[in-house]
């Protein structure tokens, strides 16, 4: 890492700054984003005010990373289904040729009607269907029943429609769809639907797979508006050996204690639609596919409290993750909420890409690392073995455990920014990158208790957006290139607050100024008479060396830079207030931007403080 001699930190010692605020960074302190107006020393008797680079009005976020929850919601969504005629997974584009029912019973046998070809078989209540016609079938479960089960044999596509049913299978799945063909599973407006497993699989066949509670060989396409609930014992909640898939209004609930919660081998596809996971099993997911994950729609909750073990395959340990996919994670629209409380639990997890272009993730992981001489499993909220893009959105990401590796946003690959609002908070890295950083818009704060704020692996480049990075102590830096890697500086308005301080290239297109402050500072930034910014600084588990840059800076110039001054009016963003008021303060200093921040310190004078090369004295 290229940071900075820390010598010239002792410095700060030579003036007391007067903290206009009392910011904590405990868990359990509440928003620290509230310094939108804050008092400082009572001999402030002027102020400045701008509109000066208001680049955080209309940010979307609420600024509540360090507190915001995550919880099930098993309210419907007012949505609306728009019927696309060329996608076969919409069921308004089938034509079914015939409707057959089943009726469950805990009294006796289940009965059957609409059934002219004797195509299902009744044992009691367990039901099969067996087709081998052209035509696509309606079958439409209701009833209850304590010790039975659905299972369906077709070449055709079909659809399950569940109509107020509940089936318990002691020994098995509860639907076991055999057929390789499209099927529809209709959860029927206005009903409650409920499916159970047992705690093994003796009903199941030696050639034939049985891997959930909810089991198809083909495709899954999930609609309605009724409530589904899936209550998974012994492997998965729901899976397909094909994709699955939901349509708005659908709303489900899958408690699984000894596997992932949906599954499908190809992909899953949230076009719309509540759903709701719970996995309590070790090292279980609750989501998961060999394939692709596409959110475009609906609201998605779920919470993992399995532990972790070791996996023969990898020679590594692995834990729960809410979302794990083999390839591309893509997050277009809708909200997901994730909350891992286990033992190197994780939100989002891709073998390779994660693409952010719009809707909410809020995602919070509370356990620990794991290592020993075997290996290491790591909590991460967001993180990728290729690159991660982020084109829009909001993303939260709280990770409340401790240890190294403890990393909110992470990839292995590259990290691009677009746009969109992005807020990490972690023990370890906020935001990680193994390959190139780059911010080229959106709002970014980054806030590490115990390292960088944001860490790029090789090069960094901030060219425009909003960005607050916020790294602990010495030696760790807000923003952070690798050792023979530079940071560049092109754009944006960027505060970077650490116990170290990465060096800027002089070849940055765009200005900036370093100085040493303290914590829990309130600070003002002028040019003339015009307020650029004001800045919070934290007030504990942070270093005190700060870089700020602004589009409003200008190479050579020379502004005031005020502590211990109000902040009132304008638009907040965390510490960061833009199209301020800025009183007087209790010390001001002239400081001149440059653009690069080198090795080299200002002058600090005693009785008053003094810019030079770009980094007036300590504070």
């Amino acid at each position: 890492m290229k940071k900075m001699n820390q010598f010239w930190m002792l410095l700060m010692l030579l003036f007391a700054i007067v903290a206009c605020t009392a910011e904590s960074d405990s868990w359990d302190n509440g928003n620290n984003s509230n310094n939108s107006q804050t008092s400082g020393s009572s001999d402030n008797n002027s102020t400045t005010s701008g509109t000066a680079d208001n680049v955080v009005s209309g940010v979307s976020s609420d600024g509540d990373v360090t507190t915001f929850s995550v919880a099930f919601n098993k309210n419907a969504l007012s949505e609306t289904v728009s019927v696309d005629s060329n996608d076969d997974d919409y069921i308004e584009n089938t034509t079914f040729a015939k409707t057959i029912t089943i009726t469950y019973s805990t009294s006796g046998d289940a009965t059957v009607s609409g059934d002219d070809e004797g195509i299902v078989s009744i044992s009691g209540n367990d039901v099969t269907a067996n087709y081998t016609g052209s035509d696509a079938v309606r079958y439409v479960l209701t009833g209850t029943t304590n010790d039975g089960f659905f299972k369906l044999y077709s070449s055709k596509k079909q659809a399950i429609v569940l109509n107020g049913v509940s089936i318990n299978n002691p020994d098995g799945a509860a639907i076991n769809n055999q057929s390789k063909k499209r099927t529809f599973i209709v959860v029927n407006d206005g009903t409650k639907n409920y499916l159970t497993d047992g705690t093994n699989y003796n009903d199941a066949v030696e050639s034939e797979d049985m891997k959930a509670c909810l089991f198809s060989e083909g495709q899954l396409v999930f609609s309605g508006s009724g409530y589904l609930e899936v209550d998974a014992n012994c492997k998965a909640g729901i899976r397909s050996d094909d994709y699955v898939r939901t349509m708005p209004k659908t709303n489900i609930y899958v408690d699984a204690s000894g596997g992932n919660g949906i599954r499908g081998n190809d992909a899953v596809i949230v076009t719309g639609g509540v759903i709701n996971v719970n996995i309590t099993g070790t090292a279980d997911k609750g989501i998961s596919t060999d394939g692709y994950v596409e959110i475009n729609g609906g609201r998605t909750t779920i919470l993992t409290s399995g532990g972790y073990e070791w996996d023969d395959e990898d020679s590594d340990y692995s834990a729960c993750s809410g979302i794990k996919a083999d390839s591309l994670i893509t997050m277009n629209g809708g909200e997901l909420n994730i909350k891992s409380t286990g033992i190197g639990g994780k939100g989002l997890n891709s073998d390779k890409q994660i693409v952010i272009n719009d809707g909410v993730i809020r995602v919070i992981t509370t356990g620990k690392r794991q290592k020993d001489s075997k290996g290491s499993v790591s909590p991460k909220g967001i993180k990728a073995d290729g690159n991660i893009t982020i084109n829009g959105g909001q993303t939260q990401i709280r990770l409340e455990g401790t240890g190294d590796g403890t990393e909110a946003l992470e990839s292995k690959g590259e990290i691009h920014i677009e746009a969109g609002t992005v807020e990490c908070y972690s023990y370890d890295d906020a935001i990680n990158s193994k390959g190139n950083l780059y911010i080229d818009g959106g709002y970014v704060y980054a806030r590490a208790l115990n390292n960088d704020g944001i860490d790029s692996n090789k090069n960094l480049y901030v060219n425009g957006g909003v960005v607050i990075a916020e790294g602990g102590q010495q030696p760790e830096c807000g923003i952070d290139a690798a050792e023979g890697y530079t940071a560049y500086i092109n754009g944006g308005t960027v505060i970077a607050i650490g116990g170290g301080m990465q060096e800027i290239s002089s070849s940055s297109k765009q200005a900036c100024i370093a100085v040493s402050v303290s914590q829990g500072t309130t600070l003002g930034l002028l040019s003339g008479s015009t307020a650029i910014l004001g800045y919070t600084t934290p007030s504990s588990n942070s270093g005190t060396s700060l870089t700020i840059s602004s589009p409003s800076m200008q190479s050579g110039s020379t502004y005031a830079l005020r502590a211990g001054c109000t902040i009132s009016g304008g638009t907040s963003f965390y510490n960061l207030t833009t199209g301020c008021t800025i009183g007087s303060g209790s010390q001001s200093v002239d400081v001149t931007a440059s653009t690069g921040v080198s090795g080299s310190m200002g002058g600090g004078m005693g009785g008053g403080m003094q810019g030079g090369g770009g980094r007036p004295g300590g504070w």
